[in-house]
């Protein structure tokens, strides 16, 4: 069966499709030895594929919720980091996480070799809702959850507003659907907070369960239904 080289590197775990389309058009994919362009196809089963200097190898595509601890970066190409989420992920597959968690935080990571898939929960235009449990230095007051409700200028752009559940004094969910760099850490930053946990309790309707700190399965097939209908163009 004949598909398009880009699906076929999305597939691989190398890149989304769109980010294909760059990595083919700069001539860094070759078929069978001649230089590749957008819109060729091949037989993952006859065809030999390189990309930057290694054989691309089929692979059957991968979704995997992950319970990261802390201490461990998301990060596969830190050369500076001690501990990668892949030193606890022992698959055969080449995979990557959709999306991050910083260093100090903990919970609910989706990894994948399926590139689309990963770019979908990341783009914040499929407004994917994500929860967080936070555990802060001292109480969240009626006027931070009225700004975090409203929205917080960070670095010049306003945060979309979030959802916020009351758990304890310093205890609290918060539901957002934006992924910027440590933007939970920055918000409560701003209104004067540190915070003391932070832990990813889900990504749309895909729960973190009962799942351990370190480990990881499969998705079942219930719950890929449920995130390839969080955003139904996917195909």
């Amino acid at each position: 069966m004949n598909i398009k080289l880009q699906k076929f590197l999305s597939n691989a775990g190398i890149t989304s499709r769109r980010k294909a389309e760059e990595i083919i058009s700069k001539g860094l994919v070759k078929i069978n030895g001649k230089v590749a362009s957008i819109g060729d196809r091949i037989n993952p089963e006859k065809d030999e594929v390189i990309f930057d200097g290694n054989r691309i190898e089929y692979q059957k595509r991968r979704y995997i919720i992950f319970n990261k601890p802390r201490g461990y970066v998301t990060t596969l190409k830190d050369a500076h980091a001690e501990k990668t989420i892949l030193d606890l992920i022992k698959i055969k597959e080449r995979v990557f996480p959709a999306g991050r968690l910083d260093k100090d935080s903990e919970g609910l990571l989706i990894i994948t070799n399926d590139g689309d898939f990963a770019s979908r929960i990341i783009n914040p235009r499929f407004e994917i809702k994500k929860t967080y449990y936070v555990k802060i230095n001292n109480e969240l007051r009626k006027k931070d959850i009225e700004k975090l409700e409203g929205g917080i200028a960070i670095e010049g752009r306003k945060t979309y507003p979030a959802k916020i559940e009351i758990l304890a004094e310093n205890e609290f969910n918060i539901t957002i659907h934006e992924g910027r760099n440590r933007i939970i850490r920055k918000m409560m930053s701003h209104l004067g907070h540190s915070v003391v946990i932070l832990r990813r309790m889900s990504i749309g309707g895909l729960q973190l369960g009962s799942l351990k700190l370190g480990q990881y399965r499969d998705m079942t097939e219930h719950e890929k239904k449920i995130m390839f209908e969080s955003h139904k163009d996917y195909t």
